[in-house]
């Protein structure tokens, strides 16, 4: 059974730093496409970053393009999101995502929210 519990997220100031964590269980980590996804007040769930596998292609969009790194530890079964250079428009709830590998590329999965496993999600709110 996959189960993704996500923690750190928090209240921070414009410019500040966060690192999200997704503890994982019930799959091989290091095989499985993962992704983090965010939901703000009144709009759609959006992909922010996803990966294909360990060592894999990986997808950010283009508004954390150089501030946002996914990661995995696969030891710890752990995905992280490190976040900088925060800005309000940042706000909002956090999700993360596993999906088995498949021959689909990364980046139309994390658009399309194409991933059917998830977690419960963690605010995340940017002051300015």
């Amino acid at each position: 059974q996959v189960q993704l519990v996500e923690s750190g997220g928090g209240l921070v100031q414009a410019g500040g730093s966060l690192r999200l964590s997704c503890a994982t269980s019930g799959f091989f980590l290091d095989y499985y496409f993962i992704g983090w996804f965010r939901q703000a007040p009144g709009k759609e769930r959006e992909g922010v970053s996803c990966s294909s596998h360990n060592n894999g292609t990986t997808y950010y969009a283009d508004s954390v393009k150089g501030r946002f790194t996914i990661s995995r530890d696969n030891a710890k079964n752990t995905v992280y999101l490190l976040m900088n250079s925060l800005k309000p428009e940042d706000t909002g709830v956090y999700y993360c995502a596993a999906e088995p590998p498949s021959p689909a590329e990364i980046q139309t999965m994390c658009v399309l929210n194409a991933f059917t496993s998830w977690g419960q999600g963690t605010q995340v709110t940017v002051s300015s």
